[in-house]
């Protein structure tokens, strides 16, 4: 699609999402919580740090390669998980999962995701982790470690920061549902972008494919996002719970929603290898510090030997390698994807991943950093401590 190939950035992709998603589901991913004052200061706490660079290196080759959750990738860039999919593309999670192979990258998928995780496992040979969450019913938190193992995925990422939903005021507003809807308020919207509307509404049905066996919440006909996934979450979820998923597991878990360093240090005290330093994409707890603000801390706390992955806020190339200067393993991505993913399916996913991976290695030649296991403290300064 040459739209696609004129795309020059992010914001660039995120724009041709906008034009071709109906309203209520481009907010879905646009939007935060409350005043979405997390949700800004992801991104923008990002030029509060400066890049302080090496000169006259030699810097004709340049070693990008790292491992996450034990496995090999091309850069230090996962893919997060992220629910619902299907709504931005009828190829979802699979149209993501093939531009991430070709890329090298690691893919998460997520557990209110539309596609089965035995059948991502059987279309995706490349490194992969689930989203897990301790469900208020233990049995299908125990079935997901199961299949999870016969699938072969090769970690888990326990997400902490959803003791209920967010207030997302936008799809209130929207009165967003599962499956999206036609409603007097969104008709003009969705009649509008009709290449959106018509694979959506018409095409196979919307499903939750990993746990509607267990619960078919959608049986009844659209209901309210938030009445479905705020009966889901279970508010008496403790570190005990992170001790079982570990020894359930036994393999590579990071817990995904940490803040604070003394959190990181119970987490691993508790069996995680990893944290992933996150305020669910400002779409949680509005006011919630940018996690690109927490990395150092976090580090710091943790020491050199587990995964330290910094997610939210990520617009550019460059903005990894800030984050991996202040002791982050790698950074993870949401938005980015899907608005390559809405733009122009696999191809737009494609797109955005090149792009980043584009920005990041042209920093590090223009930083003097030829590994990527050089970069450290003395390559960036924080504008405040000037």
């Amino acid at each position: 699609m040459k739209s696609l190939q004129r795309a020059n950035n992010i914001e660039d992709l995120r724009i041709l999402a906008k034009r071709r998603l109906p309203r209520p589901v481009f907010d879905y991913i646009d939007g935060g919580a409350d005043d979405e004052i997390s949700l800004t200061r992801n991104t923008s706490a990002f030029a509060d740090y400066e890049l302080m660079p090496d000169v006259l290196r030699d810097v004709s080759s340049v070693r990008t390669q790292t491992t996450l959750f034990g496995e090999q990738v091309r850069w230090p860039l996962m893919l997060s998980p992220t629910g619902l999919t299907r709504m931005f593309h009828a190829d979802a999670e699979l149209a993501v999962a093939r531009a991430a192979a070709m890329q090298g990258l690691l893919y998460t998928l997520s557990t209110m995701g539309t596609t089965r995780l035995e059948d991502l496992a059987a279309a995706f040979e490349g490194p992969k982790v689930f989203q897990i969450y301790c469900f208020k019913d233990r049995g299908l938190t125990t079935e997901f470690v199961s299949r999870c193992k016969e699938a072969g995925f090769h970690g888990l990422a326990l997400t902490v920061d959803t003791p209920v939903a967010g207030n997302r005021e936008r799809d209130r507003v929207n009165g967003l549902s599962l499956p999206p809807r036609l409603t007097l308020k969104s008709l003009l919207s969705f009649a509008l972008r009709a290449g959106w509307s018509l694979p959506a509404l018409t095409g196979a049905k919307f499903d939750l494919a990993n746990v509607s066996h267990r619960v078919d919440a959608l049986a009844a006909g659209p209901m309210s996002l938030f009445d479905y996934i705020g009966g889901q979450f279970d508010r008496s979820v403790t570190w005990r719970d992170v001790e079982w998923l570990a020894s359930e597991w036994g393999g590579p878990l990071a817990v995904k929603g940490i803040i604070k360093p003394e959190d990181a240090k119970r987490a691993i005290g508790s069996g995680a290898t990893g944290i992933i330093v996150s305020n669910h994409g400002g779409r949680q707890l509005d006011g919630a510090p940018a996690p690109i603000n927490q990395v150092g801390l976090v580090r710091d706390a943790i020491g050199d030997g587990p995964d330290v992955i910094c997610d939210g806020g990520i617009r550019r190339g460059s903005d990894v390698v800030k984050a991996l200067a202040l002791g982050a393993t790698a950074c993870a991505i949401g938005r980015p994807y899907l608005y390559g993913l809405s733009a122009g399916g696999e191809a737009g996913v494609s797109r955005a991943l090149s792009i980043l991976f584009e920005e990041f290695e042209r920093t590090l030649i223009l930083a003097g950093v030829n590994d990527i296991s050089e970069l450290s403290y003395r390559h960036i300064q924080r504008l405040r401590d000037l």
